[in-house]
């Protein structure tokens, strides 16, 4: 079994991490469509849009955190019609938090982070299968979102302790393989980690931890089953909101999204701030998070999962590199 390496540096105070510059190319993203309606007053919390993600006809696939019985847990949003319809056999699914498409199977594999189930749906959003459930080292499962090499192999981000404070900090990163399912943990010791992508070249995850509203930089061997160093990269403005999914363009450019404010920043690799993504002033009444990002393959067209009071939508905007793999769901 691959020995899970600990995060080094943890609690190092903020100069530790890459320092702030000056952002230079800011941009306001476009409500493109409206996925889920304001909530009914008194029914409780309201949708909340994650994992979008590109199939291969170019729809985008969402999943509604929220979404128990009233409305469809997966989507599929046909963004020049401005249509949404709901995608596939997802009935058993409590709370869907990401999506993606694996490389290996092309299946759409889902998160359900109220069971601790991964799930996957064909192309045509039916044969619902469970490809991963159950404790990993005898500690259930809390999956948030994941993320793929390029042989299938997943990578999902265990978000235990998300309620709990950073003394004690019982989160992972978790590898399933791809040919034999079985789970090893890669990377323990993180404060709920939440947002996961492989960096631009596959060498690498960014990890951001939901607890510590730090991204993290994690090397990897070069079969991607261990872990070889761990360490904060990373510490955004997150004020009291707190850091939610990170995306990857092509450049290497680092998009990480939030839970409270409707704001996505951008980071170059070395951590430098690039930019900061955010709705029209006129919409942040309505919504109040802007959980995450997909960028189309091969393209800059980005858009973003944002949610509040007002329901849940997606926003446009021009992305600061091209899409890929890496910025198309988790």
């Amino acid at each position: 079994m691959a020995a899970a390496v600990m995060l080094s540096g943890c609690a190092a105070p903020a100069d530790d991490a890459a320092p702030a510059t000056a952002r230079t190319d800011d941009r306001t993203a476009r409500r493109v469509v409206q996925v889920a309606p304001a909530p009914e007053a008194g029914t409780g919390y309201g949708p909340l849009l994650e994992g979008p993600t590109f199939a291969a006809d170019g729809r985008l696939i969402a999943v509604d955190v929220t979404a128990g019985t009233a409305r469809p847990k997966v989507v599929r949003i046909d963004l020049d019609r401005r249509k949404v319809t709901g995608f596939g056999d997802a009935a058993g699914l409590a709370a869907p938090t990401s999506a993606q498409f694996n490389p290996r199977d092309g299946r759409l594999y889902v998160t359900d982070f109220a069971t601790g189930k991964v799930v996957s749906v064909d192309g045509r959003g039916g044969g619902l299968r469970v490809e991963f459930e159950g404790p990993v080292d005898g500690r259930p499962m809390q999956p948030d979102d994941l993320t793929f090499d390029q042989d299938g192999n997943m990578f999902v981000s265990d978000a235990a302790g998300n309620a709990a404070s950073t003394e004690d900090p019982v989160g992972r990163v978790v590898r399933i393989d791809a040919a034999t399912h079985r789970a090893t943990v890669v990377l323990d010791g993180l404060a709920s980690a939440n947002g996961i992508a492989f960096d631009e070249d596959h060498r690498g995850l960014w990890v951001s931890e939901y607890n510590r509203n730090q991204i993290d930089h994690v090397q990897l061997d070069a079969e991607h089953e261990e872990a070889t160093a761990a360490y904060p990269a990373i510490r955004p403005d997150a004020g009291a909101s707190r850091v939610d999914s990170v995306a990857v363009d092509a450049a290497g450019n680092v998009y990480q999204g939030y839970e409270g404010k409707p704001v996505i920043d951008v980071f170059s690799r070395d951590g430098d701030p690039v930019a900061q993504v955010t709705v029209p002033s006129d919409d942040r009444r309505a919504v109040t998070s802007a959980t995450n990002l997909a960028i189309k393959p091969g393209t800059t067209d980005a858009y973003m999962t944002v949610s509040g009071p007002g329901g849940s939508f997606v926003y446009g905007f021009r992305a600061y590199g091209k899409g890929t793999q890496q910025s198309n769901g988790g």
